[in-house]
């Protein structure tokens, strides 16, 4: 009698991760966009470096344990300097320019709306260094982007000029800084961190955040912290749902997908992140901000 062998069934754990990839975008979009409100919540009762050094300490605290755990493959000492690398951009000089930023008194609307050129100036750098295509919607994506913008900062800068003071133009610098410091960690991520281990990587980069933020907190501030409900619950609320839970995804979306198509999701948080900061803190954008909101938005 001959012998029939059954079809092999499809491997159940490869529907997880095609699944996770298909919501990634839709989570991230949603769990990004609370990362300014927590965070001005969290600048509120501490100063910016000593905040993101309990924050990144925490997530390590959570990670470590999760990586021995998981056992994933060691990383040669080339990945972990990448790591760092990747880390000291995308954590603290991305985290640390907006904290700063919205602790100074900038809106939470208007920062998210800054940061958000990056998909813009990511797709114009990714094509030069990583040889994606730059089409000439990228370069009108990447004008209407500054016009969108320059509406939206517009009054900053008038205040600022009114005031003949750097209380608002600081926190201008500062979060552009930070747009900056997120788009060449994301090209970086890219370019040399794409093989490695999700949660080892995760690891050495908040390492490598750590590396800075802990100077810069005993060297410029007073490390002193309001216990506030709003603080404790905004650094919980960052540590899991953010630096774990929306990095975890980027950093997923990042691998799995093109760049300049991954970061044309952050087109989509000021339009979250405005309607979350009007809910919690009444903040509103004036005619020529919304209108500037809008042009970015068509940037996409």
């Amino acid at each position: 009698m001959p012998h029939f062998k059954a079809p092999e069934a499809e491997p159940p754990t490869k529907a997880a991760p095609d699944m996770l990839i298909r919501i990634a975008p839709v989570l991230f979009v949603l769990m990004w966009s609370t990362g300014f409100i927590g965070t001005k919540l969290g600048a509120s009762g501490a100063e910016p470096f000593t905040f993101l050094t309990m924050r990144f300490a925490l997530v390590l605290a959570i990670l470590a344990p999760l990586g021995l755990w998981l056992a994933g493959p060691r990383l040669t000492n080339a990945q972990r300097g990448h790591a760092m690398a990747v880390g000291l951009l995308m954590h603290a000089s991305y985290l640390g320019g907006v904290m700063w930023a919205l602790r100074h008194g900038m809106a939470s609307n208007v920062s998210a709306l800054i940061v958000s050129l990056q998909p813009i100036l990511t797709a114009v750098l990714a094509g030069l260094l990583l040889r994606e295509q730059i089409t000439r919607t990228h370069w009108l994506g990447l004008a209407l982007g500054l016009i969108g913008t320059g509406m939206v900062i517009t009054p900053k800068l008038a205040a600022a000029q009114s005031l003949g003071s750097s209380a608002e133009l600081g926190p201008l610098i500062a979060v552009t800084l930070a747009l900056f410091a997120i788009t060449a960690g994301t090209i970086y991520q890219k370019r040399f961190t794409t093989g490695i281990d999700l949660v080892s990587g995760a690891i050495w980069q908040y390492v490598g955040g750590l590396a800075v933020v802990i100077p810069l907190a005993l060297m410029v501030e007073t490390r002193h912290v309001d216990w506030t409900p709003g603080v404790v619950g905004a650094l919980i609320w960052l540590v899991f749902v953010l630096s774990i839970g929306a990095t975890g995804l980027l950093m997923l979306l990042i691998r799995e997908k093109a760049v300049s198509s991954t970061t044309g999701l952050f087109y989509l948080v000021p339009g979250v992140t405005a309607v979350m900061s009007y809910v919690m803190f009444g903040e509103q954008l004036t005619r020529l901000q919304l209108a500037g909101l809008g042009v970015v938005t068509v940037a996409v």
